[in-house]
């Protein structure tokens, strides 16, 4: 399976297509390991619910799972700033990856970076590892994620997470079927799912939690955002701002 692939560039933006107008990923050329778009940064924002140094010294995430690689964003920003980090990436069309080597600084692969070419659905249920922090932002051309949008899927993924594992999945181009894809998720992890409300580009990320239950107040979820401002640059004020704002926080909490 390869897409078309089309590069373009704008104000010191590139971008990823799949022969058509939509964006399948972006990188500043002078900032390559910052979050471009809005839902690259809030696909990070479990590093708002789980601290990255838990009480027994260990450190979150210290493996993560990638499924769809588009523009490399989530790989270059986790690579470079969880430094702690194993990560995998599963991308189904290897002309997505060449791509991302030549015109998006996709990492090497060593010891601890590594890709595997194939279906991220077929992987999980083949690999038994368990994974801190799954990260699942695949799509075709016309913005449809087929398997990876099914509760199957979403279970298999749960049984993969680790006592404290996090899932995080975009749930744009669903636009239609964006209820039914967040029951979905919501069933599959026994109601242990939030879909954060719409960044500007209309995308809707959601995140299902397995292990440890996590409760964090409004004013923890700021002090964290500042933390990861001061440490690697990604903003996730608005984030919490809209969080706060959308009655997804009875008490002030988020619970999950």
């Amino acid at each position: 399976m390869n897409p078309p692939i089309d590069i373009s560039e704008e104000a010191g933006v590139r971008y990823l297509h799949f022969g058509s107008d939509w964006i399948q990923g972006a990188m500043r050329i002078r900032k390559p390991h910052a979050l471009e778009l809005a839902y690259t940064r809030e696909m990070m924002a479990g590093l708002l619910l789980r601290d990255g140094l838990a009480a027994d010294g260990a450190h979150w995430p210290r493996k993560v799972l990638i499924i769809g690689l588009g523009a490399a964003s989530l790989a270059r920003f986790v690579h470079h700033h969880l430094p702690q980090a194993k990560i995998r990436v599963v991308e189904i069309a290897p002309a997505v990856v060449a791509a991302a080597r030549q015109f998006f600084r996709l990492p090497a692969e060593d010891a601890r970076f590594s890709i595997h070419i194939g279906c991220g659905a077929q992987y999980v249920l083949e690999h038994d590892g368990q994974w801190d922090y799954v990260l699942v932002d695949g799509f075709d051309r016309n913005a449809r994620a087929g398997v990876l949008d099914t509760e199957p899927f979403h279970q298999a993924v749960r049984a993969r997470l680790s006592a404290r594992g996090i899932m995080a999945v975009n749930l744009f181009g669903r636009s239609r079927g964006y209820k039914s894809s967040l029951e979905r998720i919501v069933r599959a992890y026994d109601d242990r799912a939030i879909a954060f409300p719409s960044c500007d580009s209309g995308n809707v990320v959601a995140f299902g939690a397995a292990g440890e239950a996590i409760t964090r107040t409004v004013d923890e979820l700021r002090e964290r955002a500042r933390q990861l401002k001061a440490e690697t640059g990604l903003d996730l004020g608005p984030t919490v701002s809209r969080l706060e704002q959308s009655g997804n926080l009875p008490g002030g909490q988020l619970l999950l």
